[in-house]
């Protein structure tokens, strides 16, 4: 079972309600652990003084560091309701991303959480937001989450492939029934496992008139259905909080969460970057924008992020 000791939570100063931190101290009621409140600034303009000289720019910018500091202070004792032990962190860096990550490598954390909101898909494809970046980047599971809050009795729901023979995904499958068992203990809840299989080609049954089409769909169905039933069984899920859905998991996964009402979705990602991160996305990308409830992306066992700390 996961167990999430070590949290990261990214405040945005920009927000009046900041919902990571609430969701963070609402995790830490549940589950004992340890919570970083993390800012990353950075003002250009002092880059640019160059009137001042390189310490007295140092000096200037320690000040501003030591200020916000203050005011994750005096935040936390504003929102703090329990003994959970919070610490601070504020750093200057011109890459919220790059500082997140490292700051998650170096501190050995567990979790990131980071508050979300809905991208412009053209502005998001030219210049990456912060959180698409620590969906291919960061190491360890990161929590996005929405304004919304989480009652009990509510619905996890874990994407997997079950469909797949690969040995990484197979392991990846089983990481995130784990941390969504675990995710739903948190929250009483019930765990539901999604599973999206790919229709019948067109091209196919195009150029090959004999391809049985609906035999192709039945066959391609059962094997999903029986595999996910296998996962489920593993992890004493009923069968009746298992779904099988034909279509891109872009477009089916949102789909179930809404039907289900599902509070947080479980999903792997493989991390993707370069151009084929920026001309074709990982599935988690797609999926977050359409959800209206929090996602849990994680990384297989055997990611190593780019980020050199």
């Amino acid at each position: 079972m996961s167990h999430f000791n070590k949290i990261l939570v990214v405040i945005d100063p920009t927000e009046d309600n900041h919902k990571a931190l609430s969701r963070a101290l609402e995790m830490s009621e549940k589950h004992p652990c340890d919570i970083t409140v993390f800012l990353t600034i950075y003002d250009f303009s002092y880059e640019m003084t160059t009137m001042l000289s390189s310490d007295e720019r140092t000096v200037m910018q320690n000040a501003v560091l030591e200020d916000k500091k203050e005011w994750l202070i005096e935040l936390i004792k504003q929102t703090k309701q329990n003994n959970t032990n919070i610490s601070t962190e504020v750093v200057w860096h011109n890459r919220p991303y790059e500082s997140i990550t490292r700051a998650a490598i170096e501190g050995q954390f567990d979790l990131v959480i980071k508050s979300t909101h809905k991208h412009d898909s053209l502005k998001s494809v030219i210049f990456t937001p912060t959180d698409w970046h620590l969906l291919r980047k960061c190491p360890c599971p990161v929590l996005l989450v929405k304004d919304h809050a989480w009652p009990k009795n509510s619905k996890v729901l874990a994407a997997v492939s079950a469909g797949t023979d690969d040995a990484s995904h197979a392991l990846l499958n089983y990481e995130i029934i784990n941390h969504a068992c675990f995710m739903a203990g948190l929250l009483q809840s019930d765990t539901h496992l999604i599973n999206a299989y790919p229709p019948t080609p067109m091209n196919i049954a195009v150029e090959i008139p004999e391809f049985d089409t609906v035999k192709y769909n039945e066959n391609m169905k059962n094997h999903h259905q029986t595999s996910l039933s296998k996962l489920a069984l593993d992890f004493n899920i009923d069968d009746n909080k298992t779904h099988i859905v034909e279509g891109l998991p872009e477009d089916v996964i949102p789909e179930i969460a809404r039907t289900l009402d599902a509070e947080l979705v479980v999903i792997g990602t493989v991390g993707r970057t370069g151009i084929s991160a920026a001309l074709i996305g990982n599935t988690a990308e797609h999926v977050i924008d359409n959800l209206n409830c929090d996602l849990l992306a994680l990384k297989p066992p055997d990611f190593i992020s780019p980020i050199k700390v």
